[in-house]
């Protein structure tokens, strides 16, 4: 592993590459990038730096998200077999569809969307500011939240706007059961509970907070507690217990690992770096139109 790693830092500099690695991802791609975090916070540093090149290790929305972003820089993939479930729930011919039976409706998307759907959005969101998003559009007779139903949901409440979901959720959150739960603040009952929103309601109910993932290291490492029960993505952890080495993580459920996620190893790093593969551009019409939803989100203060 050793050789392998020096490899792949010796090309990255002679590409002028970053790695950028999702907080869910194995520990060694997430040991061996250059930035670690959650989908849009990696795009966003992915356009602030002089990369030339940038090895996005997570899943294909992702990438797209940074190549809307990024469209002077190469991005590529290492498996570009890892996609993600929910984002491929829903299709931009679905988002035409829904819009055409509720044409006053403002079009909210989450982050977790193709490229195509992102274009179809009046304005994006992440799960970090999904409830600001939805309060901003305080003059909305209709919204239409795609395309997760239980973020949908967690929004809802939260906002106390009705809003009209798609029927699309992650697999490895809806693992995350509520006697997951119960079962751990029984073992460890100091700990605090931290979730996920795209967890099912009744396991969102029963956490101390639901965050994502880049609210959860936030909170983490200001918090005075010293055990948390995890429930996500179990990756997570290994970047919580890098940043927080004093503190214990018990995950919800060793049920919850995303198969897409890890897909990525060292060796498919090291093979997108020397053969500049597989490179993912979305088409100039698309990104134009995807880019003007991800602005508008990001002009919201």
């Amino acid at each position: 592993m050793k050789q392998l790693i020096e490899k792949i830092n010796k090309l990255k500099q002679q590409r002028k590459a970053i790695i950028l690695s999702h907080n869910y991802q194995p520990p060694e791609i997430q040991d061996i990038a250059d930035y670690g975090g959650d989908s849009l916070e990696l795009s966003r540093i992915a356009a602030s730096t002089e990369a030339k090149v940038v090895i996005f290790c997570g899943v294909h929305f992702m990438a797209e998200t940074a190549s809307i972003l990024c469209p002077n820089k190469m991005i590529l993939m290492p498996d570009l077999m890892a996609g993600c479930p929910m984002a491929n729930m829903i299709t931009a011919e679905d988002l035409r569809e829904l819009k055409k039976r509720h044409p006053k409706a403002v079009v909210v998307g989450y982050v977790n969307t193709s490229a195509d759907v992102k274009a179809e959005l009046d304005i994006c969101c992440t799960s970090t500011n999904a409830v600001e998003v939805v309060n901003y559009l305080k003059d909305a007779e209709e919204i239409i939240f795609v395309p997760d139903k239980y973020l949908a949901d967690f929004v809802s409440r939260r906002t106390g706007k009705r809003l009209i979901s798609w029927d699309g959720y992650c697999p490895t959150h809806v693992k995350i059961l509520p006697e997951n739960i119960v079962k751990q603040v029984r073992l460890h009952p100091h700990a605090k509970v931290i979730v996920h929103p795209e967890c099912i309601p009744e396991v969102v109910d029963l956490a101390d907070v639901a965050l994502s993932t880049s609210r959860m290291c936030k909170y983490v490492k200001e918090s005075d507690a010293k055990e948390f029960i995890i429930g996500t993505d179990v990756g997570i952890i290994h970047r919580l217990h890098k940043d927080n080495p004093g503190k214990k993580f018990y995950p919800a459920s060793e049920l919850a690992v995303c198969p897409n996620m890890k897909r990525i190893s060292l060796e498919k790093v090291l093979w997108s770096l020397e053969e500049l593969r597989e490179e993912v551009r979305v088409p100039d019409d698309i990104r134009k139109r995807a880019r003007k939803a991800i602005d508008k989100m990001l002009e919201i203060k």
